[in-house]
Order: structure tokens, then sequence, then C-alpha cells
């Protein structure tokens, strides 16, 4: 099994193998940064630094790596033949092979450079953490746990008959009974999901709604019916907040430092867009910052529960019923 994943792993790394140039700076040992040459096909080597390459890409665990380098050389050798058969038939040259070459070794720049510029930016400080704890209590101390009953259906289900149902129901059972009878395809779950965990708009909701209350949430294909089983205290201290504090005030701390930087090249240079209607020039100001919902998802590792799929609350929160 292991070795078949290696294989699949070789064969779709074909299309990206010009991020080796740049991705491959982890610190390995002495003898893993030999050139060594392991194989020769036709005229062109497959050396140590390339197969160590692989390893770490593939993740091989110790005990796997006699097995799995051989696996792997046998791989790279098969894939220096299909790019140089590839390269025969000059698919190298065409204008989609040219354009998605260009694309990716213009990303793995653009990530090497960023990864310089976020190098530079200091962790978040004990104050700093302590601070965002304490303004932020409806995250923390005053956390409270929503206990969930979903039910998701079609939207094309969603009908104003189903809608009168849904307003004088007083429990989901009522509403599955409904949908049974109508041969209405539905799935039931639970989700248990805290204020940390939501949009504050959604938490909101979901306090103010009444135990009996039977709420749609909109999304695309897709409908979430959710009733409010249970809401509980459950606090959280700044010991166990701390690290996912610390994550979240580091994301927003790489992510201004990369918009400045942005700005910063923006404005030095010259922008000219051309063959666009309507296209007014950039000003070079940074990017809007994301709205504090958007925090929700750095802080998801409070709690362990299951969310509920595919995040709908967040993006259906304008069909709230």
């Amino acid at each position: 099994m292991v070795l078949a994943y290696l294989r699949m792993f070789l064969f779709f790394s074909v299309a990206i193998t010009v991020t080796v140039v740049l991705t491959a700076c982890d610190k390995e040992p002495a003898e893993k940064k030999s050139g060594q040459a392991l194989a020769s096909v036709n005229g062109k080597e497959i050396t140590m630094l390339q197969l160590n390459d692989e390893i770490r890409r593939a993740n091989v665990r110790p005990d796997q790596y006699d097995a799995a380098s051989k696996q792997l050389l046998e791989s790279l050798i098969s894939r220096q033949l299909i790019v140089d058969e590839a390269v025969r038939n000059k698919l190298d040259r065409t204008p989609e092979v040219m354009q998605a070459r260009e694309r990716v070794n213009a990303q793995v720049i653009t990530q090497a450079y960023l990864q310089g510029v976020m190098s530079k930016v200091a962790k978040p400080s004990k104050a700093e953490i302590d601070e965002y704890f304490q303004k932020h209590p409806e995250f923390f101390t005053q956390r409270k746990q929503f206990d969930l009953a979903v039910v998701r259906i079609a939207t094309k289900d969603l009908s104003e008959e189903l809608r009168k149902i849904l307003d004088t129901a007083k429990t989901l059972d009522e509403v599955v009974l409904w949908l049974e009878k109508n041969k209405i395809q539905y799935i039931r779950n639970v989700a248990s999901r805290s204020t940390a965990d939501l949009p504050p708009q959604m938490a909101t909701v979901l306090q103010e709604k009444s135990k009996d209350t039977i709420f749609i949430v909109n999304e695309q294909e897709t409908s979430s019916l959710i009733y409010v089983n249970a809401i509980k205290e459950s606090p959280i201290t700044l010991a166990a907040a701390a690290p996912q504090i610390e994550k979240f005030l580091m994301n927003q701390k790489l992510k201004a430092a990369t918009d400045a930087e942005i700005a910063r090249l923006r404005t030095a240079a010259q922008i000219e867009y051309l063959n666009l209607k309507d296209q007014k020039p950039n000003t070079g100001e940074p990017a809007t910052q994301p709205p504090v919902e958007l925090m929700t998802d750095s802080l998801n590792g409070l709690d362990t529960s299951a969310p509920i799929p595919e995040r709908a609350i967040e993006r259906g929160i304008t069909g709230f019923k």
C-alpha cells in the first residue's frame, strides 16, 4: 500500500517539479546534501539530492526508508523517461504547458520572496495574547456551547408548504416525519459549536432563538434546517486558549506584513491597465482587512466537536428565516 502510494505521489508530481528549486530548503543531514548521482537516464543524472527531496515530500517514516528509497528512485527514473519523451514530442513547447510552467514558476518565486518578508515578523507577545483574551470574553470566559440538531435537504425541496411546516413545528422530528411522508431525501445529524467557532452574528442568532424554533440556513444547492437543543456555559482559560490566540494573532501579523509589502511595491511601480473597460487605476492602498468573523477559522481548535458540514452557517448567514 505504501509503495503504491509513493508511485502515485511521484506520478502526479510531474506537473510541479519546478517547485523543487526553491522549496527544497529544509535542513538535512550533511550526507543528504550530496549531489551524488544514483542513476543516469539518457545521459541525465538523478541524484541523491533529488531522491531525498522526494522522500521528504512523501513524509517517509524511518522504518520505511530503505524500501521507499528504492521505489522512489524507480519512480524518478520513470518520471524522467516520461519527461524526455514529452520533450521529444515537443509537448514542453505547447502554449498550455509554457503558460503553466510560467505560472508555477511565478508562484514559487513569489512564495520565496514573501517567506523572506514574513520571517521578519515577530511572534505575538504574552501581553498581546493577554490583551486579546481580555477583549473577547465571548470567545473565552463567556464562551457558550450550542448543541444543534441539523437536517440537510436539497434547496429545490424547500417548498412553501415545507416552510409552513417549519413555522408551526416544535421539533425536528415533526419535520422529518413530513419529509419522509413526502418522500424528500434528507441527511440528519447533530453538531456542537461554540461562540469561538461561529461568526458573532450567528452566535447572537442562536442565543436569541427560542428552544422551539427551527430556522433555515440556505447555501446554494443545499439548505440546513437547524434546531437548538441546548445552550451551555463553556468557559475556557487563558492557558488553554493561548496557543490558538497566538496562532490567530500571528496570522494577522503575517497578513499585515504581506499587505504592506504589496502596497509598497505597488506605490513604487508603474502600473497601467490596458484594454480593460471601466477599470480604475490602483492607488496602492493595502487590501481591506477581512471581517472579524473570519477569526473563527483560526480558533476552531478550541472546540473539538463536529462542525456543521461545509461551514454552511458562515456562508449562509443571510439565509436565516
